[in-house]
Parts: C-alpha cells; sequence; structure tokens
C-alpha cells in the first residue's frame, strides 16, 4: 500500500478530499494530518481495530495511549465520564489549541485506544484541516504522531510519507506546522492536575488559569516500570540515527567542548553534527553545524527541533552536540524533547571550564 498524498489548501481545505478522508476513517484506514502542533495519524478512535493499526503502522508499543481529537466542544461528555471544573475551565480558554487534558473515560471509547487505562487524553486542534477531518470522520479521531515509533516527531509531510508512505492510505498535506512541537498534556484525574508533557501551553500559563497545578518528577528522568499515563512518558523519542548528546553550561565552554569534540572526531575520519543557536553557530569551526534558530525567538526554536534532527539522518554523522535551550517560556518543552531525544545524556560544563 502507498499512501495517496493530497494537497490542501489550510485555510480553506476543499470539502471534496476531506469528505474522501472521512471515509477513509470511518471504514477503518489511517490518514495523515496537519495539525498546530505536529502531523498526526488518524484513526477512528470508537473502533479498536483502527487504534491497533495505528499501533502497528507505527510501530508503537500497545500500552502507549492514544490522544483522541475533537472539533467541537460538546464531543467532549461523550467520551469522558466526567469533566472537572478546572477541566472546563482550561477547555473554554485554551481550546480549540495546543493543550491535551486526561479526563476519566466513558464506556464508549475502547481500551485499546486509551493503552487499557480507564482514562482518556482528549484534544481540541486549531488547524482549519483537523478540525473539518475530524468532523468528516465522525468526530472522535484518535491520532498520535505521524512518525515511526521513537522518531522525531513529522512537521512537515514529507516526514510522514518517508516514515509512515508504505503504511498508511492518505497523508493529507497541508503544508509546514505552526508551532512544532506537540500539545501540552495535564493530567485531571490526580487530586491536583498534573502537566504530563510540556508544550505550547506552560506551566504558568496553567497556574494563572486554574491555580494549583504540579510538574510531574518523572519528565526528565523517566521510570521504566511505570505504566505510562500519556504519550511519550516511558518511551524514547524524537531520536535522530546518530547519538545525541546536550552540552550545559557557560556559553564559551559549551563551545569550546563542542569545537573540541568535532575536531577530534575530524582527526579519525568521522563527522559530528551540532546544533547551535543564530547566535553562536558561527563560531563552529568543525563539523556539520545546523542553526535552530534565534533565542530571542523560541518559537522559532521549537518549530526547527525535529526538522534539524531528521535532517542529520541524511549526513551520516556520527555523533550529534547539541547547545542546551532554557529559553524563558517554551524552554521547559523544547528541553524535554531535546533530552528525550538524547536519551537524557547531558554533559554538565562548570564555569570553571570557561576559563
Amino acid at each position: 500500500m502507498k499512501a495517496e498524498v493530497v494537497v490542501v489548501d489550510k485555510k480553506n481545505p476543499d470539502p471534496e478530499i476531506i469528505e474522501k478522508a472521512g471515509q477513509i476513517l470511518k471504514k477503518g484506514g489511517l490518514v495523515a494530518f496537519p495539525t498546530e502542533t505536529v502531523y498526526g495519524l488518524g484513526g477512528n478512535a470508537l473502533d479498536p481495530m483502527a487504534s491497533m493499526k495505528i499501533y502497528a503502522a507505527k510501530g508503537r508499543p500497545s500500552d502507549n495511549p492514544l490522544i483522541v481529537h475533537i472539533a467541537e466542544l460538546d464531543k467532549l461528555k461523550v467520551i469522558v465520564s466526567e469533566i472537572p471544573e478546572k477541566a472546563g475551565i482550561l477547555a473554554e480558554k485554551f481550546w480549540p489549541g495546543p493543550l491535551t487534558m486526561i479526563l476519566p473515560k466513558a464506556e464508549i471509547v475502547p481500551r485499546e485506544t486509551t493503552g487499557g487505562l480507564d482514562s482518556v487524553a482528549v484534544r481540541f486542534p486549531s488547524d482549519p484541516v483537523a478540525q473539518a477531518l475530524i468532523r468528516a470522520a465522525g468526530g472522535f479521531v484518535a491520532a498520535p504522531s505521524a512518525n515511526t515509533s521513537g522518531r522525531p516527531s513529522p512537521t512537515m509531510a514529507g516526514h510522514v510519507e518517508e516514515d509512515l508512505g508504505d503504511a498508511i492510505d492518505m497523508i493529507l498535506d497541508g503544508g509546514q506546522v505552526g508551532i512544532g512541537l506537540e500539545s501540552t498534556i495535564i493530567d485531571f484525574t490526580e487530586e491536583v492536575p498534573v502537566v504530563l508533557r510540556p508544550g505550547y501551553i506552560s506551566l504558568d500559563m496553567l497556574k494563572e488559569t486554574i491555580g494549583e497545578v504540579k510538574m510531574d518528577r518523572g519528565l526528565l528522568i523517566t521510570d521504566s516500570s511505570v505504566h505510562p499515563k500519556a504519550p511519550g512518558m516511558k518511551y524514547r523519542h524524537y531520536a535522530p540515527k546518530a547519538d545525541l548528546a546536550v552540552v550545559e553550561g557557560p556559553e564559551e565552554a559549551v563551545i569550546r567542548y563542542i569545537n573540541t569534540a568535532a575536531d577530534e572526531a575530524e582527526k579519525k575520519k568521522k563527522r559530528v553534527g551540532i546544533i547551535a543557536s543564530a547566535e553562536t553557530a558561527s563560531r563552529y569551526g568543525k563539523g556539520i553545524v545546523r542553526s535552530i534558530g534565534s533565542r530571542e525567538r523560541e518559537e522559532e526554536i521549537a518549530l526547527h527541533l525535529y526538522e534539524v534532527l531528521r535532517n542529520f539522518d541524511s549526513d551520516e554523522v556520527s555523533a550529534i552536540y547539541s547547545e542546551a535551550f532554557y529559553t524563558p517560556r517554551m524552554g521547559q518543552a523544547i528541553m524535554n524533547r531535546l533530552l528525550k531525544a538524547a536519551g537524557h545524556k547531558i554533559i554538565h560544563l562548570s564555569q570553571e571550564e570557561e576559563k
């Protein structure tokens, strides 16, 4: 099977194309589509076999929950058994948008979709193509990121075709996404709401809206024995083919360390990849240097992270070194993805090493 790739106008998708894609989903097939975060791999969320097809296409562990996407706020009460007051407040403020909420599931949602859990992750995306497809498919679309499990998430249709072009029915090509990192996930099955995955909507934004919110303690160091409550908590994700290490510390020490590593690799006739900011990219003399964006524009860094990781796969580098990106608002989300891609390999440099 070779996926049909269809270009769609992001702001005004062709109803005939959307209807065709919706019919594929209604019949149990799989369609990849753009959202404002990353491309999703859609299947009928209420069809256990469709959810199993998603796991198989991605090579994804079946205990890793899928997010159910809706396109009308009223649909929420169909698939959850309870809507806590604070969840309702967040829905009113941030939906449609890059926020996923974990709530107690209704009987109608199969456990194949929830990874065996009694809770369901729900999101209402803002992308017009996504909304149109969800409505055409019947209102409930399960959609993890449209990539092979463990690979960097797709921010363009070409990434989807590269990973899943032989495993799914259709790819709706709506161009590059707007954000580039997956949605924030907040769990409402605990007494105090818990952020399980940081994203564009930050912890501070959530606290300003509903008061006390905790950050999950396992966000940076995951426990493989724990059953994941949200996508991506338990398994290595976003990884390029080469080993990746994040180098953290004073700017001068970081540049010196990475330059030394690149120089040593070149002497062994190997190449390294370097992920730098726009401000520092010119200061690396060896290796393949890719600027991820300016530290003054953190949305740019978020948008380009997965694209840069994927680009290194075709460069045949032996290793990748990345600067750390602790930016003011999205830094938590950016570093969460970067550290997962690195398998939490981080090199800490001290002030002394700057001299």
